[in-house]
């Protein structure tokens, strides 16, 4: 396979700290290696969630909703982690050796293949005839009746055809420009044109701009709420679009391309002018996965895997649509919430109900878990930092926001009354770089000061400063995060937030928007971990400090959840402590590289990930230390980008009721859960945990949204 890349070299910023040297592949020839293959991890994760899209106890559009999310994660795992594979020179490690990426490609193309085909046979044969059975259709063209076909028909012409641009391929009408995940036909013609040619092969482009899944009057049926996908009307009509011909094959395709964007750092002059120039290529980056609708002919995938240079082990015949993901669309238009997972409203910490924010915080810091509490308590932080008139200045990272957000508004609120406002915007946010140029260009328009971090780091950390005067004197208070500042996610994703005004954390919290904003050097940080500076080696040193106690005979305990773990050389910080005795739990919900319960290696290590309602993203680092019981959230997943490419903190809970509350929120219930829990063996396969008798099944998300919110039935939406 040759890989398909740009010729340009990779400028990589300079590590401040060199990783330590990897664990040798073992002395016996028949052990074990030390680190599970990535590319499976990854993928193994997405067959964890297509369990979810299995599981019968799952309200039905919800396992629809998991069918589409693992559409979603496959396309990024093609967008990004496979076109990695085929340009590692672009990549910002140290390249594969050519076998070895052949070697990933083809063990992650079989399993892409296997995870593919249960998907659409979980969509074809459980979930479409379940809910069929609930009164709600999915209706193909011979599926319609007389009426419901004379509304497609109709509605074909007045919003669809007119969109529709058929291009019969000639020389003087070469292969049309396909965008990046776009539904696209390709027909077979017979007969001649109006030229008396015989070009046999069109191609026809869907319209970006129409719904992909439509809902059909209901006074045309009575047996419940219709749908069909604009891809059915399409096909359904395409002979109309060829007048004089003969349509003898017409199937669906879609192209996956490249969509990591890629900047010559040492050539840019204004990151945001380079980027809003890459943005617009990056539809049409190099093609590396074709999938086709099952019924297309041999020549035709075969034409179209020429035209796209793409790989046969890269090709996917699919039994339905070929954009699973945009059957999303139906979900939000059945209005029957026994469908639905029950509805569940977040609840709020009683500290936040005495009043003024300041205040609470100078006597006691508030810790929030969310989705299980509100983010608004956060959004109404610098909410009313910006109204305030005693505070003179709001700093703020922002790497995923959205397109709107009431906590951005407030920044532009603050800027416009006079404050001092700086955000620190992550332009290279994957898949949102558009929405923050976005806020970076309204914020700047304001009089905001707005730095776009550190080029060749993306910035990570989640942070937030207030600096107010109180009494002739500057006082800070601060938002500590391990989740973005986004409107949507902070309802999906389980995430701790930390409002303080302890001086020393605030103040470090400063020194570091100081080093971001000037590029000096940081100053030392007592309480905060920051990479690519220290994190790292503080992470290790926490690490072996467990193991030191273990080998005097004293417990040692560490305890983690984070997204994943890859990084090699805390793998081996772990790998050693587990040999000194210490006892360690890993919750890590996607791709993990550790390879646990391997004897003389790893026999103290247990691996489990959490897959539920809410999606897991909070990092939590617990070290016993001699009773210290030392709790660390952070931004930072254990992955080498994490500790070395990004700006990164993890910072620590010191009040003690709060510590305990991380603890028994945010471990502790993961460690009991044996209904959403799978465990990692040390051949890198994972079991679901299975509880005894259903009545004794434990589920940690469930338990955490009736303890903290308010968890409704069906019956209450």
């Amino acid at each position: 396979m040759t890989p398909t890349s740009r010729t340009a070299k990779t400028n990589r910023p300079k590590r401040t700290q060199r990783p330590p040297k990897k664990l040798s592949r073992t002395d016996s020839p028949g052990a074990p290696l030390p680190y599970l293959d990535r590319e499976l991890s990854q993928l193994a994760f997405n067959r964890r969630v297509l369990a979810q899209a299995e599981n019968k106890e799952i309200p039905l559009l919800e396992r629809l909703r998991y069918l589409c999310i693992v559409s979603n994660n496959l396309d990024e795992f093609f967008e990004i982690r496979v076109a990695s594979l085929l340009a590692p020179e672009n990549m910002k490690s140290a390249p594969a050796s050519p076998q070895a990426t052949e070697e990933a490609m083809e063990r992650g193309s079989i399993e892409c293949h296997r995870i593919i085909a249960r998907q659409y046979e979980i969509l074809n044969n459980e979930v479409l005839p379940e809910l069929a059975a609930k009164g709600v259709f999915l209706l193909d063209h011979q599926d319609r009746n007389e009426a419901q076909r004379a509304w497609v028909k109709s509605y074909f012409e007045r919003a669809v055809r007119p969109l529709l641009t058929p291009i019969g391929l000639d020389p003087a009408h070469p292969f049309p420009q396909v965008l990046n995940k776009s539904l696209n036909f390709i027909a077979e013609l017979s007969g001649r044109d109006a030229f008396g040619r015989e070009n046999a092969i069109a191609i026809v482009k869907a319209p970006r701009v129409l719904p992909r899944v439509i809902r059909l009057p209901d006074s045309l049926s009575g047996k419940g709420i219709c749908f069909c996908l604009l891809s059915s009307i399409i096909q359904a009509h395409m002979a109309d679009l060829f007048t004089g011909r003969t349509v003898t094959s017409c199937s669906q395709f879609r192209v996956t391309r490249n969509s990591d964007l890629w900047l010559d750092e040492e050539e840019v002059k204004n990151l945001r002018e380079a980027l809003q120039l890459e943005l617009s290529t990056r539809q049409f980056g190099v093609a590396v996965r074709l999938e086709v609708s099952a019924g297309c002919p041999p020549h035709l995938s075969d034409f179209l895997l020429a035209q796209f240079a793409i790989d046969r082990n890269r090709f996917y015949a699919v039994d339905g649509p070929v954009n699973m993901a945009r059957l999303l669309e139906l979900i939000d238009h059945v209005p029957q919430p026994a469908l639905l997972f029950p509805p569940f409203s977040p609840g709020l910490p009683d500290t936040l109900s005495q009043g003024d924010i300041f205040a609470i915080l100078r006597s006691k810091d508030v810790l929030l878990h969310h989705p299980f509490q509100s983010f608004q308590p956060v959004a109404n932080f610098i909410r009313t930092a910006a109204e305030d008139p005693d505070v003179l200045a709001i700093k703020q990272t922002i790497y995923r926001t959205g397109m709107n957000s009431d906590l951005m508004e407030s920044l532009i609120l603050a800027a416009r009354r006079g404050k001092e406002v700086t955000v620190i915007v992550e332009l290279m946010a994957r898949f949102d770089e558009e929405a923050n140029i976005n806020w970076a260009e309204r914020l700047e328009r304001v009089g905001a000061q707005v730095v776009y971090g550190v080029v060749g780091l993306k910035t990570h950390a989640k942070l937030a400063l207030v600096i107010r005067r109180e009494h002739g004197e500057l006082r800070y208070y601060a938002h500590l995060g391990t989740g973005n500042y986004h409107p949507t996610t902070t309802r999906l994703y389980s995430d701790f937030g930390l409002l303080t005004s302890h001086e020393g954390i605030t103040a470090e919290v400063n020194e570091i928007f100081i080093h971001l904003t000037s590029l000096t050097k940081p100053g030392k940080l007592q309480y905060l971990w920051l990479a690519p500076f220290t994190l790292q080696r503080k992470l290790v040193k926490a690490i072996r400090n467990e193991a030191a106690i273990a080998s005097q005979g004293r417990p040692g305990r560490i305890i983690a959840k984070m997204n994943a773990l890859l990084d090699e050389s805390v793998i081996d910080a772990l790998y050693a402590a587990s040999r000194a005795g210490v006892k360690i739990d890993l919750i890590v919900r996607g791709a993990c590289a550790l390879r646990p319960g391997v004897p003389g290696m790893s026999d103290n290590i247990k691996v489990r990930s959490i897959v539920g309602r809410f999606l897991e993203h909070s990092r939590i680092f617990y070290f016993r230390n001699d009773l210290r019981h030392d709790v660390y959230l952070s931004s930072a997943d254990w992955m080498g980008r994490n500790l070395f490419r990004r700006i990164e903190i993890a910072f620590p809970v010191l009040d003690k009721s709060l510590k305990r509350r991380v603890i028994d929120e945010g471990l502790r219930p993961y460690l009991k859960d044996n209904a959403d829990a799978w465990e990692l063996d040390s051949s890198g396969v994972y079991h679901q945990k299975k509880a005894r008798k259903k009545t004794s099944a434990w589920r940690a998300q469930l338990h955490l949204a009736a303890t903290l919110g308010t968890l409704g039935s069906v019956n209450d939406a």
